[in-house]
């Protein structure tokens, strides 16, 4: 609890004794109204004078200015006791809710945290502390045990233990070794390292992050409008109905009816309406659960850039996966060199050639497996050809590297693989040389993530994916996944992501998980767009509505229901306190609920509404 909690805490219990004990006294109207003030101030001279800020600012209608009117109200008409009271009880329910929201904003920052303060950065032989901001691609910088590492970067030197708890929701330590990619944000445990950075400070991972969390309240869902524009409308509506149960009664009862017009008694019942239906439960509670919930998950490693987000995933029966590094863990491995002409060494030194300005998994595989320094000034003419693979000059000759689609595309008769992988073939002037298989791996959650899916209700799981088409077959049985399409292009990806939007329920959404720089198009175009965060492309990252921290496709599920828990109780609140409203607002205005009755119909109903929305962060057990 922070001091202005403890401040309210001190004024709540200070108001609350001193009611107690005004009660018991008895003593003339004059001096009980003067003793009654004292805890009526001390509970809501801070109410007063935002309302009357309000009324300055021609903001009028708002819960301050409801909450004044009836108490100054109900004070007025002798109800000294009654008056004070509902103004506790607003004072304390506003108290849950500020714990409430500082509970979930708790877990926001602890993400914050991953923020460093400074880098060590080596210059002219001395180690320097500067400001993240200012340290510039290709600097060395020191990270010693217990320090955050600072900036995306290689190890250059050292071995290490990092914590990327805060990062991926994961407890388990990562080991680091030379020439591993290390991510800012992450906590160095053991060794000291020396890495060289990759990224400036603002395109790094842990800037990204911040950025994303930091803005995703700035999107709302639809609930939240509703609930933004339902207050706008309704607090005037309910302040002019007050009002006419003020007036309209006593003067009908006076001037048509000849009966007495018993004001007192018409005021108290429009104070009582106007106490009963001030709207905070709905205004706070709706907004905490979509802010506890993008907390929970960001704390399970799961960043939600807006509430918007959390209620699409809620509704997905729809999810479509990439392949290559999102399924897959994107480490290919040179199995095999067949049906070679020239030897197997001089096939993949012209393969590796070839792919030298090439970071595409495949091709950073095949200069792991070739071994030896690249020297790219024997390469020339490069000509890459999308979905097909590269054409360039070595050492004069003229090479090409890809797939069946380029053999058939340069006129070059070639040899089909008997084994299942993803197959490079290589022609060098014109005729065929061989071709390499690679081979990837599967992620150890992939199979578990996709039987996940289909028991939180996912109807249908799809693959895309550029490759081969037995690679595509063999790896989405392993998944059991029966909807596979293959050889796509970039362009193709987006053409069946729309096929499948065409053919689903109006209600029903469609999520894309992938983690490349082709991906990107594809994550927007769909629904909602899942991202790999912490091997993805910074364009795919950019494009997704979802980033998942640790590349693990298990989470997609676990996203999924913490989506639809706060989805739930969102309704939840929504449905309870609309309802308890109208009942009480019924019978405020027909005489049946008192002042007791409105307090619980206001601060009782908020109290267990923000009670509720806490639930959305308690996600672990999902």
């Amino acid at each position: 609890m922070n001091k202005k909690q403890k401040k309210v805490l001190v004024r709540i219990i200070a108001a609350a004794v001193l009611l107690v004990v005004f009660s018991q006294i008895s003593v003339n109207p004059y001096l009980k109204f003067a003793l009654f003030m004292i805890p009526y101030l001390i509970i809501g001279y801070d109410i007063l004078k935002k309302a009357f800020k309000g009324i300055m600012n021609r903001q009028i209608f708002d819960e301050n200015f409801l909450m004044a009117v009836a108490t100054v109200g109900a004070i007025a008409l002798g109800d000294y006791k009654e008056g004070t009271a509902v103004m506790l009880f607003y004072q304390i329910g506003e108290l849950f809710q500020s714990y409430a929201v500082g509970k979930s904003r708790k877990n926001i920052s602890e993400l914050m945290d991953i923020r460093p303060d400074y880098a060590n950065v080596e210059r002219n032989g001395q180690v320097e502390k500067v400001d993240p901001d200012e340290v510039e691609i290709g600097s060395i910088i020191m990270v010693r045990p217990g320090e955050k590492v600072p900036i995306d970067g290689v190890i250059v030197e050292g071995t290490s233990t990092l914590n990327t708890s805060a990062l991926t929701g994961e407890s388990l330590p990562r080991e680091v070794k030379e020439e591993d990619d290390v991510i800012s944000g992450c906590i160095n445990m053991t060794g000291v390292l020396r890495i060289r950075t990759t990224r400036e400070f603002g395109e790094s991972t842990v800037s990204k992050i911040l950025d994303l969390v930091e803005n995703s309240s700035s999107k709302k869902s639809r609930s939240e409008n509703f609930i933004s524009k339902f207050a706008k409308y309704y607090t005037p509506a309910v302040c002019y109905g007050a009002l006419a149960l003020a007036i309209i009664p006593p003067v009908v009862n006076l001037l048509f009816l000849g009966a007495a017009a018993n004001w007192g008694e018409w005021i108290y019942r429009a104070l009582t309406f106007l106490v009963i239906s001030c709207p905070c439960a709905l205004v706070i509670s709706i907004p905490l659960s979509f802010f506890a919930g993008i907390g929970g998950a960001s704390r399970e490693g799961v960043l939600v850039k807006g509430s918007n987000y959390l209620e699409t995933l809620a509704n997905t029966k729809y999810v479509v996966f990439d392949k290559t590094g999102t399924m897959t863990q994107g480490v290919f491995e040179v199995n095999g060199i067949h049906h070679n002409t020239i030897e197997n060494e001089k096939v993949l030194e012209y393969a590796a050639l070839a792919e030298a300005y090439s970071s595409h998994p495949i091709s950073i595989s095949l200069k792991k497996a070739y071994g030896k320094e690249i020297d790219k000034n024997r390469v020339s003419d490069v000509e890459e050809i999308s979905g097909n693979g590269v054409v360039v000059k070595v050492d004069g000759k003229e090479v090409a590297v890809g797939n069946v689609k380029l053999m058939k595309r340069l006129n070059i008769e070639y040899t089909e693989c008997s084994h299942v992988g993803t197959v490079v073939h290589v022609a060098i002037e014109g005729k065929y040389a061989g071709h390499i298989l690679i081979s990837d791996r599967l992620k150890p959650h992939a199979k578990e993530a996709v039987a996940e899916l289909k028991r939180s209700g996912v109807k249908k799981a799809v693959m895309l994916t550029g490759d081969a088409d037995t690679v595509a077959k063999q790896v989405a049985g392993e998944l059991g996944i029966t909807d596979v399409y293959s050889e796509l292009l970039p362009a193709d990806k987006v053409s069946k992501v729309e096929e499948l939007l065409s053919k689903k329920g109006e209600k029903e959404k469609l999520a894309f998980v992938g983690d490349g720089i082709n991906d990107a198009p594809v994550l927007s175009r769909a629904d909602i767009g899942i991202a790999m965060g912490a091997l993805g492309s910074d364009a795919a990252i950019e494009a997704a509505d979802i980033v998942l921290m640790d590349d693990d496709p298990l989470k997609i599920a676990k996203a999924i229901r913490i989506s639809r828990k706060c989805i739930r109780i969102v309704y939840e609140n929504i449905y309870f306190a609309i309802g308890i409203k109208i009942i009480c607002l019924a019978l405020g205005a027909l005489g049946i609920a008192n002042m007791w009755l409105a307090i619980f119909a206001d601060v009782g109903v908020m109290v267990i509404a923000v009670l509720n929305a806490i639930r959305a962060l308690f996600v672990k057990k999902l």
